[in-house]
């Protein structure tokens, strides 16, 4: 006859068949991806519906914050524990006897849940019976209770990290086609014939960046050109600059016979101030050259100085005025004017160019540039503006690019 099984193995058998179902119900949750709310709520269910836990906080360790991602029964002591100092010490599942730390008297146990050496969540369980806490069934589940939530709480981890990991890709792919359009805020046609010759080049230190210019024909005998710089960098920046684009393209095409240098900076200034709110300015150079009259007009509303060798004279260009959308109102602006008596090469350019400094801590500066321009001023500007570029490689030599850098060269072909 077959003998009876002592009750104990019957107990043994249910527990282990408990722990083994509720093992395979977080499994399941976590291989259906639901949501971290879904799997905390499974979580909750086993602890207080099924082991009778009745107070419960439950903290995990996000980018070096200790965060509350789960807490029952527990009135608002949530908010009040410190877990860098006052957990952080404690490896071991822990019996809290009697804490100096007020708060920790309201529970019984601390459960660590460690990966490697790496602490990445704590456990806090009270309200069991103090009498029988070293023998209550609710302490024999105590290596189970830390087994579930390290489960948990590395699945959780897994899955902001795999959100992170998505959102960087998504951040990827919008920034790259931030700077496929910003492409398109740059001329692709720029004049190379008998009366002009220029070209550009423009090198972001990110994806997107604040640098511009721009290069119109107005008619058979009048250009325009322009290069400007926002303050900051990153897309608030590109952003900005496309607005900035969009109002001065507006202005010169449609209304460059009626609106005068100093008309067009004074819009111009109104409409940062009105997109960046004063939180960005523009530094700004625009030029109009007339090659009928031989003329080259500019005003610089607070860029880095143009370089012009007219005649074999050196000349900066840098009147005008103050940035704009650095105050409401711009108190003076200056139009200068040029007579060009020869062949003129005029090299304008963002700070990038001139700040970029090699690793002696020593800034490129004009002095190089037109050292460059004046051994080249026989090129075209396409080679000018390799040369150029190839002398700013070498001086930094493994440096960084510190700023997004734009180059506009310009030769005027005097008859």
């Amino acid at each position: 006859m077959d003998k009876e099984l002592p009750q104990k193995y019957y107990e043994k058998l249910e527990l282990n068949e408990f722990k083994l179902n509720s093992l395979l119900e977080i499994t399941k949750a976590i291989n259906n991806n639901l949501s971290i709310d879904s799997i905390l709520k499974i979580f909750e269910y086993i602890l207080r519906e099924q082991l009778g836990i009745s107070k419960l906080i439950l903290y995990a360790n996000d980018s070096n914050q200790w965060n509350c991602i789960l807490h029952f029964g527990s009135r608002g002591l949530n908010k009040k524990i410190n877990v860098q100092k006052e957990l952080t010490h404690i490896k071991d599942i822990t019996v809290i006897e009697s804490s100096s730390i007020e708060t920790l008297n309201s529970f019984d146990i601390v459960i660590p849940i460690f990966h490697k050496k790496t602490a990445l969540a704590y456990l806090l369980i009270g309200d069991l019976d103090e009498e029988l806490i070293a023998i209550s069934p609710g302490i024999k589940h105590m290596p189970f209770i830390q087994t579930l939530a390290s489960i948990i709480v590395v699945a959780i981890e897994n899955k902001r990290f795999s959100l992170e990991l998505i959102e960087q890709e998504l951040d990827k792919k919008e920034m790259e086609m931030a700077a496929e359009m910003q492409k398109l805020l740059f001329p692709t046609n720029l004049p190379n014939d008998e009366n002009i010759d220029v070209a550009a080049r423009y090198e972001s230190k990110h994806l997107v960046g604040g640098d511009y210019y721009d290069f119109l024909s107005l008619n058979d005998n009048e250009y325009f050109f322009c290069i400007a710089d926002v303050s900051g960098k990153g897309t608030s920046a590109a952003l900005l600059m496309s607005n900035f684009q969009a109002k001065l393209r507006a202005n010169i095409k449609y209304n460059y016979k009626n609106i005068s240098l100093k008309e067009l900076v004074e819009n111009l200034n109104e409409d940062v101030n009105n997109a960046a709110k004063g939180e960005k300015f523009i530094t700004f150079f625009a030029g109009h050259y007339d090659k009928e009259n031989k003329t080259l007009q500019y005003v610089n509303a607070g860029h880095n100085y143009p370089i012009l060798i007219n005649s074999k004279e050196k000349i900066f260009l840098n009147k005008g005025c103050i940035g704009l959308g650095m105050l409401e109102e711009i108190p003076k602006i200056e139009i200068s004017k040029i007579q060009l008596k020869e062949d003129a090469i005029l090299v304008c350019y963002t700070d990038g160019l001139v700040e970029l400094e090699n690793s002696s801590g020593v800034a490129f500066e004009t002095d190089n540039l037109i050292k460059v321009v004046e051994r080249n001023f026989e090129k075209t500007m396409n080679e000018l503006d390799q040369k150029i570029f190839a002398r700013l490689e070498e001086f930094k030599g493994s440096q960084d690019l510190m700023d997004d850098t734009a180059v506009l060269s310009c030769k005027f072909i005097v008859k």
